[in-house]
């Protein structure tokens, strides 16, 4: 009965709070060294956790653009795009969090950690397939740019108006938003890495920062592209009131 849930039992703590395992625990390393390997593996941990909901919640929006041919939904997709852009937001707050853990520490308990790296996480790749890579779109901005086709109006009219253009000036907003917390969440990544590995290789043999910089994406580069024509003619008129 639902009466007999207690908040334990209903997030299953038992088993969640049990899953962090130092391997530097019961080595001889330093308490320092035990308690800032756990730091470091509740912040992946709980990194891989948002990055479900963020799939959960991109793949539902991407359903509504591909099954739908209407606008009925449209106010919904906008409610679930802004929170995965808050969403990608905290993920960039867990790299930050990452900032405090002590490069000794770090140096001390990396070698426990084999070739296992954040390159091999399967969620990261498929978020990163949803949003696309580098100048390619991904699924998810060509299942919206179907959609408002279906619907009859001109994305290349509807990307550079404001508020005018009703939701779709919203869904076009969450969805920079989105592809903006993703990029600070890459570039915050990379500034972390140099800050405590330097030029030294990845655990997984990558080039460490170099990696990730060559592999660091803007979203949405059509909708940015798009978005941009709002400032066609306006430079002009802008001299002219100079010249006045």
């Amino acid at each position: 009965m639902a009466d007999d849930m207690t908040y334990q039992d209903y997030l299953e703590l038992d088993t969640l709070l049990s899953l962090q395992s130092p391997r530097t625990a019961g080595t001889g390393a330093s308490e320092s060294t035990v308690l800032s390997e756990r730091f470091f593996i509740v912040a992946h941990q709980a990194s891989e956790l948002w990055l479900q909901q963020l799939i959960l919640d991109l793949e539902a929006v991407l359903d509504a653009f591909t099954t739908s041919d209407d606008s009925s939904s449209a106010d919904w997709i906008v409610d679930v795009l802004h929170r995965a852009a808050a969403t990608m937001s905290l993920l960039q707050n867990h790299i930050l969090v990452l900032d405090r853990l002590p490069v000794r520490d770090f140096a001390t308990f990396r070698a426990f950690l084999g070739t296992s790296s954040g390159a091999q996480s399967a969620q990261f790749h498929r978020l990163s397939h949803l949003l696309g890579h580098g100048d390619k779109e991904g699924p998810l901005y060509e299942s919206f740019a179907a959609w408002v086709a279906r619907s009859g109006l001109d994305l290349t009219e509807l990307a550079p108006c404001g508020t005018e253009s009703g939701v779709h000036y919203r869904i076009i907003d969450a969805l920079l938003d989105l592809g903006n917390n993703y990029w600070r969440w890459q570039t915050s990544h990379i500034c972390l890495i140099t800050k405590v590995l330097g030029d030294h290789a990845g655990t997984a043999g990558t080039e460490g920062a170099n990696h990730l910089l060559r592999h660091c994406t803007l979203p949405f580069p059509e909708l940015r592209r798009l978005r941009g024509r709002a400032h066609l003619g306006h430079s002009v008129d802008v001299v002219a009131m100079a010249n006045d």
